[in-house]
Order: C-alpha cells, then sequence, then structure tokens
C-alpha cells in the first residue's frame, strides 16, 4: 500500500533533521505569521540542505500575494506549494505556469463543500480535505471521514484533520475503500508542543500505515 506521508509544521533546527530521518515523502513548512508554526523569519537555506533530496519539500500559504509565494519559493528552492486560503484557480494556474505544483486545501464540514471543487482539477498536483475551522489548520480536529463517500471527484487527495498515531487501522480501511486518497497530512496530533514534532511516535505511525494492511 502507497502511503504517502506530509509531515507539516516543521519549524526547528534540530527537530527538521531529525523527522527527516525518517524519510517522510514530504515536510511542509508554513509561511503564516498568525501560526505558531511560522517559518517566515527562522527558515534558511542551510537547514533545508540538510535534508535528503528524496522529500520533496513544500512551502506553505494562506491568501499570500502571487509576488511572496514565487520569491519564498525561488529563495528556498521549493517544486510543491499548499495553499490554505481562498486562492483561486487563476491564481493556481499562475504558479503552475511559473513551474510550482499546488496542494490546494479544501476544509470540508459537509457534502456542499465538494462543490465546485472540479474546477480547480487541472491547476492542481493534489487536493488535502481538512476539518473546517476558522483557524488555517493544525487545529487537531479530527476529520468526519465518512464525508469522504461523498466526494465524486478524480483528483488524488491528501488527508488531513487530527490524524492520530490511533488511526493506523483506519488509515488502512480508508485506503481501501477510496481509491482517491493517496497520502496523509499529521501534524498537531504529532507534536510535544506547537510545530515540535514527537519523532519516536512519527517513526511508529509511519511505519505502521506503510504496511500491507491483511485483506
Amino acid at each position: 500500500m502507497n502511503v504517502l506521508v506530509k509531515v507539516c509544521g516543521m519549524k526547528l533546527e534540530e527537530n527538521i533533521a531529525s523527522v527527516a530521518l525518517l524519510q517522510p515523502d514530504f515536510m511542509g513548512f508554513i509561511f503564516y505569521p498568525s501560526s505558531p508554526r511560522d517559518v517566515s523569519t527562522s527558515l534558511t537555506i542551510e537547514i533545508l540542505g540538510k535534508i535528503s533530496k528524496e522529500i520533496n519539500i513544500v512551502g506553505v500559504f494562506v491568501d499570500e500575494t502571487l509576488e511572496n509565494v514565487l520569491a519564498i519559493s525561488h529563495k528556498f528552492g521549493f517544486k510543491y506549494v499548499q495553499l490554505h486560503g481562498r486562492e483561486t484557480v487563476e491564481y493556481c494556474k499562475t504558479l503552475g505556469q511559473k513551474g510550482l505544483k499546488i496542494i490546494k486545501v479544501f476544509s470540508i464540514k459537509s457534502e456542499d463543500d465538494f462543490k465546485d471543487i472540479e474546477q480547480y482539477n487541472d491547476v492542481c498536483e493534489f487536493y488535502l480535505f481538512d476539518t473546517k475551522s476558522p483557524k488555517h489548520g493544525g487545529t487537531g480536529q479530527k476529520f468526519d471521514w465518512k464525508l469522504l463517500e461523498k466526494y465524486n471527484g478524480q483528483k488524488h487527495v491528501f488527508l488531513s484533520g487530527g490524524i492520530s498515531s490511533d488511526d493506523v487501522e483506519l488509515v488502512h480501511e480508508v485506503f481501501r475503500k477510496f481509491s482517491f486518497i493517496k497520502g496523509l497530512d499529521l501534524n498537531s496530533k504529532f507534536e510535544i508542543s506547537p510545530a515540535l514534532k514527537d519523532s519516536d511516535k512519527l517513526e511508529k505511525f509511519i511505519k505502521s500505515v506503510k504496511k500491507n494492511p491483511q485483506k
């Protein structure tokens, strides 16, 4: 079972290094001053340079200007950007034309929140479904996974929203049932404190979810 794992909200240099040793498929760095995981003033090229090239590094933004997203992505060499705000199709298209791959986040609370998502199909690499909240991610609020039955799209999806170390069996069940689910976005439930990830807990979870479950 090819479960892609993204660990988001990385910030602290030693913690970044320890999590990178676990070889997640993606690591996310948040450029949003309102977040306790914001790296706008702390991330350096040297820190990222120590991460294996096999790990996809993702810049995470919320309603940021195109100019800033492009400048930051160029500075740090991001190939992926994750967009958590009200970014339009045209906005995403412009970034794609500049060579960036887009992970577009959609906050889901009911079936109605899936409406009009398909308009982003041609401008995004992945969608990410998170729990609807006034905050932009990292809330730890559990996603209602039953809502996935209401999604009729074909775009590959990362699943977020309060995923914890207790969810291994549920993850395997969801991956068996929904072919469009391709990855997991891990954040607050694997933290000792905001931005400080528990490497041991992450290691056990990543190994468990990447194992092929018994049919």
